[in-house]
């Protein structure tokens, strides 16, 4: 018997915190980036194929490169070329995380697309290995591996596991259209003019309130360095904002570098009261309920065959 497709389901994330450091020599910025895991998933299977090509399904299926630009295809590359083979596999990925809204849903594609092609492959990549793989792809793929809740040094690819305490239960309200990461970051840098700009470090706060499950201190220390950049490029996103901490949010944040907006509530019929507003304010094109911590990129399902 041989495995004929191997499926791995992998999560999106919100920022938590997003302090975002001086621009650096080589054109990124230091981050101290909390992020928390949640419970909207892709789910990317991957199957022996003659070449290697990508597919896609779901919400926002025509907005995802099906070219060897799109992370999945470039993480089954790197995976192969360390182990002298050829990345010969059909990607089908079943995408659930909104496209280009800052709740890393490339970048969840390329890490459950290493994982998946590791076990089809039998190739048996140390965790360390694939870290290391999910690091070269980009600065969120790691996070996208290891799931629950996490502190990101450098460009936010080196974690550090954090506790939680708990569950906390979110609201995303998905914008039209997506905002471009580079692009937030840039208009972040000019809003900042030459103000002197201080080394991020983590909310000892923030990082006590996802500790003992505390929503309501959460909402208080939650923050995005990254918000007025993001809100500047796409004001209607201020408007989403407030139609969400009217309807009782706990905290209102753009997550990650937009165009999402993040709503923290206190608890699951919270959560739905304030998505039922938001999606009757008009200001967003869809809504999603969902919860976190939630696990890293899992083998969820396995294929064989006997040829």
């Amino acid at each position: 018997m041989t495995t004929a497709s191997v499926t791995v389901r992998v999560p999106a994330k919100v920022n938590v915190q997003l302090a975002v450091g001086p621009l650096r020599p080589d054109g990124f910025h230091d981050l101290a980036n909390v992020f928390l895991a949640v419970g909207l998933y892709d789910e990317v299977t991957v199957t022996p194929a003659d070449e290697l090509r990508v597919t896609c399904s779901g919400p926002d299926a025509g907005q995802v490169p099906l070219d060897r630009t799109n992370l999945a295809a470039r993480a089954a590359l790197a995976l192969a070329a360390r182990h002298g083979r050829e990345a010969n596999v059909h990607i089908h990925i079943d995408k659930d995380i909104p496209v280009a809204g800052g709740m890393a849903g490339g970048s969840a594609d390329g890490a459950g697309a290493l994982l998946a092609c590791d076990a089809l492959w039998g190739t048996g990549a140390s965790r360390e290995e694939l870290l290391e793989i999910c690091a070269e792809l980009g600065s969120d793929v790691p996070f996208s591996l290891v799931g629950g809740a996490a502190l990101g040094r450098g460009r936010g690819e080196l974690l550090t596991p954090l506790e939680t305490g708990g569950t906390f239960s979110w609201v995303f309200a998905v914008a039209d259209g997506g905002l471009s990461t580079p692009a937030v970051y840039a208009e972040c840098d000019r809003l900042r003019g030459t103000t002197p700009v201080p080394d991020p470090e983590p909310s000892a706060a923030l990082l006590a309130a996802l500790r003992t499950g505390d929503a309501t201190a959460l909402a208080a220390a939650v923050s995005n360095d990254l918000q007025p950049a993001a809100v500047s490029l796409r004001p209607s996103l201020a408007a989403t904002l407030t139609a969400g901490e009217e309807a009782g949010a706990l905290a209102a944040m753009v997550s990650g570098s937009g165009p999402t907006t993040a709503f923290l509530t206190a608890g699951e019929a919270e959560a739905e009261k304030v998505a039922e507003a938001l999606r009757s304010s008009g200001t967003c094109r869809a809504v999603r309920v969902t919860s976190g911590p939630a696990p890293g990129a899992t083998v969820c399902g396995t294929a064989r065959s006997s040829a």
